[in-house]
């Protein structure tokens, strides 16, 4: 995992030994961050010193009376050193209005525009100060950057993430009553999803009234994970990922043919699709969970099998990936078959077009070799459909009703899914599952995975 956010020159004669037991806790990297013009030089010594620390530079609002011009030239000069990878901590505290709001905000937007000049991400302190603090970095037209130790409730943590603002979830995420924070874990994207400690400070339960370090980043992503339905494992890549592309430190995952989410295996077997649909996340990000998707080319049967290994290590194997797997039917045939010789589960993931793609029924083809189908619905009717997908076929909807039909006979279990977007009619939706006698999942427009 990687510490996106701590205070490492607070632990004076004892670094050695905190970033030890943060390597030995697991953590790959750490990011220490200066708060005053003392702490500039400081945070990158560490940073030399240790492989695995990178430095940010920049004046906390508490100490934005410090911030000259001379002050402002030494932050320039310091941020072309190769372990300075953003600036920061910058901001606004109005909690505490250590030095005035008006220096605060003056030393904010001087600190942006040289974060923009130079073509560094920031590091955001906003504290109480939510007006100001979006006002100013929408105005900056900085757009990367990460709302470090957030503390403001969903509708502000969107408005940020719309600036392109990646969200950092800190210890308090593991306090009992911390009911805002906790939604926020819960509700934002993957894509803009970081963790931090922020040590010395706001140590996590089980630790909460010791001093924080590095290695207990650990108790952050397990609540994380819980909250989001998903393994320690997943928030750690999820996270990790994040932290790299915002940054550009250490190498970002080729394009994956397989990918575990949980305890299911998902294969990637193409990137087409017959769809153009305006919710996909294929049009936004390379990343799912964590996972790139983006295929430099197709894989074969022979190494899809190899990189499922033994199928009984899942749940269930599921056809799924960044395009539409009925593209590839031969291909699913094939390797359904070896996955159920070998003890394994099939669902495939699918627009509902096979019989398109095909010019033939194609389910009955499939018979034995599937566990579970999910066919994408997404809508109420033709018109509605067409308009949020797209499909290259003029008779798409029609074809996908009789697909689900088709599948009741040949697939055990059968799922309809839709994404509440805007136009889709859910209620009409429950009926027309109801009706074809089938379970109905709704996904929220930004979960994937």
């Amino acid at each position: 995992m990687i510490d996106s956010h701590c205070h490492l020159e607070m632990f004076e004669d004892q670094q050695e030994e905190i970033i030890r037991r943060a390597y030995d806790a697991g953590v790959t990297s750490i990011i220490t961050i200066s708060s005053d013009r003392e702490s500039i030089d400081k945070v990158i010594r560490i940073a030399e010193k240790y492989p695995m620390v990178y430095a940010s530079v920049g004046i906390h609002p508490h100490d934005a009376v410090q911030l000259d011009d001379k002050v402002l030239q030494d932050i320039f000069e310091k941020s072309r050193h190769p372990k300075v990878i953003a600036i920061g901590e910058i901001g606004l505290d109005y909690h505490y209005n250590h030095s005035p709001r008006d220096l605060q905000i003056n030393a904010f937007k001087k600190q942006l525009n040289l974060a923009k000049e130079i073509g560094l991400p920031v590091i955001v302190h906003s504290r109480e100060a939510f007006d100001d603090t979006y006002k100013i970095l929408r105005e900056s037209q900085v757009k990367s950057g990460v709302m470090h130790c957030f503390s403001g409730n969903l509708y502000q943590a969107k408005k940020f993430i719309e600036l392109g603002f990646l969200i950092s979830i800190s210890g308090v995420v593991t306090f009992k009553n911390a009911n805002k924070i906790k939604e926020v874990a819960t509700s934002i994207p993957d894509e803009y999803i970081v963790i931090e400690t922020d040590a010395p400070y706001l140590a996590p339960e089980p630790m909460r009234g010791r001093k924080n370090e590095p290695a207990y980043i650990s108790y952050i992503a397990e609540a994380l994970a819980k909250l989001r339905g998903v393994t320690l494992e997943d928030i750690d890549r999820i996270t990790t990922v994040n932290i790299r592309r915002l940054f550009k430190i250490g190498e970002l995952p080729k394009g994956e043919i397989s990918y575990k989410i949980r305890d299911t295996l998902y294969l990637n077997v193409t990137n087409r699709c017959t769809n153009v649909c305006r919710f996909c996340v294929r049009f936004h990000t390379d990343y799912v969970k964590g996972h790139n998707l983006r295929l430099e080319k197709e894989p074969t049967a022979e190494e899809l099998i190899e990189a499922i290994g033994d199928p009984k290590k899942y749940k269930e194997i599921v056809f799924c990936g960044y395009g539409e797997p009925f593209l590839r039917l031969d291909l699913i045939k094939t390797v359904a078959k070896w996955i159920k010789d070998n003890g394994g589960r099939v669902r495939i993931n699918t627009n509902g077009h096979g019989n398109l793609i095909h010019g033939r029924r194609v389910l009955e083809e499939l018979e034995g070799l599937v566990d579970s189908i999910s066919i994408s619905m997404n809508a109420q009717d033709k018109k509605t459909y067409n308009k949020i997908c797209n499909p290259i076929y003029t008779d798409a909807y029609d074809s996908v009703i009789e697909f689900i039909e088709d599948a009741k006979k040949y697939v055990p279990k059968v799922q309809v899914t839709l994404v509440n977007f805007e136009g889709v009619d859910i209620k009409r939706c429950e009926e027309m599952a109801k009706s074809l006698g089938v379970k109905l999942k709704i996904r929220n427009l930004d979960q994937v995975g």
